[in-house]
């Protein structure tokens, strides 16, 4: 039986509304001070033999910050903060409960812009993890990059240091937009970081593009689209910009009265999504896009497509250890995140011996829940379970057409898939709408 569905169209009931990423559940909002660094020392003596391990170690500095901003970053007045930073973030390394026997199949540097690292300071924190951990010789390493950070004596360090894949943020290439975002950087200075990290021997390169920023039209949303798939771009995140002044005092230094307004956000999702479509991209999820060949859009087709703190992955994981102020360490009992403030970070790790300050422990039936919610998220369909979820939920969904009912699985229409993260808090049983604390599902 085959089913039409129309195109998706904004609906400001949903767009609007506030709701999870879902990058973990239960979600980072629900996290307490329950948690310390003996709970993660726990769960960490329960695993199996050799589990698969990921690592996630954050640099949270950058040379100048970009107004858009929502990351946990900083920029550094003096090089002994970073210095001192650095020093607690080997004896994380050295010193984190991790399980015996377990195999590193993938770690990501994110940021703050690890780029703000010296060759020899990045070299120094992948011996410290070679040194601690097995990892495996075909183990992914990712690194987030800033373009205007780049240079060659960098790339040939990452790469000497087996980096296979870097991802470059570029957010908009109008000169007006990154104007008002306080990030100028031309589409060739992001081009000539890409051919510099080739050269190295990067071959895997990722860039991210944002909608929704100050002076933004739909015009410019392709044209950037357009331009990073012409930099042979392997995989491309599209992410709508957060507007959260309340939370990120640098963010009023953006004109609201040069934000794009709910529709033309929407419009601009869409535009995006319609551009990298046209140039050959498969669609990940509700925001990533990448080229048939690569891994993740391998792993989509396959069934195996995973969300977690950095989005959409293959990572095939059973623990995610986070080294670094604000990062988040992943267990099959749940989550433990450290302090956010670098300066804190350091004093913890010099007078405890471990950052983790809050998390969220995951009982059997959350875990439950989350995988359908993942499922739902990567897959776009979930097999109906009525102990599980609560299908009344359902019904203001269906009704609007964003999802149906069919052969005992719940299935996301065409006209829903911007708004997935919508219909997965109808089955999320304690979801409550907070403004500010999610972000708008467009």
């Amino acid at each position: 039986m085959t089913h039409s569905s129309p195109a998706p169209a904004f609906m400001p009931g949903y767009a609007l509304e506030a709701v999870p990423r879902y990058t973990s559940y239960p979600p980072a909002t629900q996290f307490n001070d329950g948690i310390c660094g003996g709970a993660w020392a726990g769960w960490m003596s329960e695993q199996g033999d050799a589990p698969v391990l990921s690592l996630y170690v954050h640099i949270p500095f950058c040379r100048s910050m970009c107004w858009y901003c929502g990351c946990n970053t900083t920029v550094p007045n003096r090089d002994s903060r970073v210095e001192r930073y650095l020093a607690a973030l080997h004896r994380e390394i050295e010193t984190r409960p991790a399980p015996a026997g377990g195999v590193v199949r993938h770690i990501h540097f994110g940021g703050g812009s690890p780029d703000m690292l010296s060759p020899a300071r990045f070299t120094a924190i992948m011996e410290a993890l070679r040194a601690r951990y097995d990892i495996a010789p075909d183990a992914e390493i990712a690194v987030e990059l800033d373009p205007r950070g780049l240079d060659s004596r960098l790339c040939d360090a990452l790469a000497r240091n087996g980096v296979t894949r870097a991802s470059l943020g570029v957010q908009d290439l109008s000169g007006e937009v990154q104007t008002l975002i306080h990030r100028i950087q031309p589409a060739e200075q992001v081009e000539g970081a890409a051919r510099a990290l080739r050269a190295a021997g990067i071959a895997a390169i990722n860039m991210d593009i944002m909608y929704g920023l100050p002076a933004q039209t739909v015009e410019r949303v392709e044209a950037t689209a357009r331009a990073v798939a012409g930099m042979g771009a392997d995989r491309v995140s599209v992410f709508g910009y957060a507007h959260v002044p309340w939370f990120k005092k640098h963010q009023k230094a953006i004109p609201e009265d040069r934000l794009p307004g709910a529709g033309e956000r929407f419009d601009q999702m869409l535009a995006a999504a319609r551009t990298l479509g046209a140039q050959g991209y498969q669609s990940i999820g509700f925001d990533h896009f990448a080229r048939p060949e690569d891994p993740l859009a391998r792993a989509a087709r396959a069934g195996t497509l995973r969300r977690n703190f950095q989005g959409y992955t293959n990572d095939p994981y059973d623990v995610l250890i986070g080294f670094g102020a604000s990062s988040i360490s992943e267990a099959p009992q749940g989550y433990a995140q450290n302090v956010p403030d670098p300066v804190r970070y350091a004093e913890a790790m010099d007078t405890q011996g471990s950052a983790v300050t809050r998390g969220v422990a995951r009982s059997w039936r959350e875990g439950r829940v989350g995988e359908r919610i993942m499922q739902l998220l990567c897959n776009f369909e979930i097999p109906l379970d009525g102990s599980l979820l609560d299908l009344d939920g359902l019904d203001g969904v269906i009704a609007d057409g964003l999802a149906r009912l069919e052969d005992g699985h719940l299935k996301v229409t065409e006209a829903g898939m911007p708004y997935v993260r919508n219909i997965a808090a109808r089955i999320d049983p304690a979801f409550e709408q907070a403004e500010q604390r999610h972000s708008r599902a467009v």
